[in-house]
């Protein structure tokens, strides 16, 4: 521990790991709406945010819980999953007039192809206007679902039933997943307007 009449002590946050001020000042002093996207251990999250008097307000939220109202059987922590929490989002963003704002990924590391930029990828799909390079955005193969479909016919059946046994216990073969997405995603257009 330092000692000192020099030594100043960091914001808790800091401490705890969990503000970079630097950066969140940067992103206050924009003065837009930030779409903020949090990948937790079971789902994807994502926030509108705006700079209130009294803190962060919430506009618009939307969590990949909320794909099961429209028939999604998958996980909530893939990067299927995370695309569609995005383009609901986007979707959603859309119908309450809001169709401009910028990319919040706090503390997590940028890398290219991850889950964030899955979902940054779904709320443009969607026709939100966020700033980003599409060299980030993960294939459109890997999106859908299709390297887990490909991976899982390469197995015989008693390997798929325990590598996919949460799938197929919700009724989703593995092999469906490209094709389950794209119905998910079709109900979701068809949905918010």
């Amino acid at each position: 521990m330092a000692h000192g009449s020099r030594y100043k002590v960091q914001f808790k946050r800091r401490r705890e790991g969990k503000t970079n001020y630097n950066s969140r000042i940067k992103l206050i002093d924009v003065d837009k709406t930030r779409m903020v996207v949090r990948i937790t251990s079971n789902h994807t999250i994502v926030q509108l945010v705006k700079v209130g008097k009294n803190g962060d307000e919430t506009i618009i939220s939307a969590t990949s819980k909320e794909l099961n109202e429209f028939g999604w059987l998958g996980n909530g922590k893939n990067t299927s999953a995370a695309y569609l929490t995005g383009f609901l989002f986007g979707k959603k963003a859309l119908a309450n007039d809001v169709d401009e704002t910028i990319l919040d990924i706090g503390l997590q590391p940028s890398i290219k192809g991850t889950k964030i930029y899955s979902v940054l990828k779904g709320a443009v799909d969607a026709g939100l206007y966020v700033p980003h390079n599409d060299s980030i955005l993960p294939e459109e193969s890997r999106i859908r679902g299709e390297h887990i479909a490909s991976y899982a016919e390469s197995m015989d059946n008693a390997e798929r039933e325990s590598k996919f046994s949460n799938y197929i216990k919700n009724g989703l073969s593995p092999m469906e997943i490209p094709n389950h997405f794209d119905s998910v995603k079709q109900k979701i257009d068809e949905a918010i307007e």
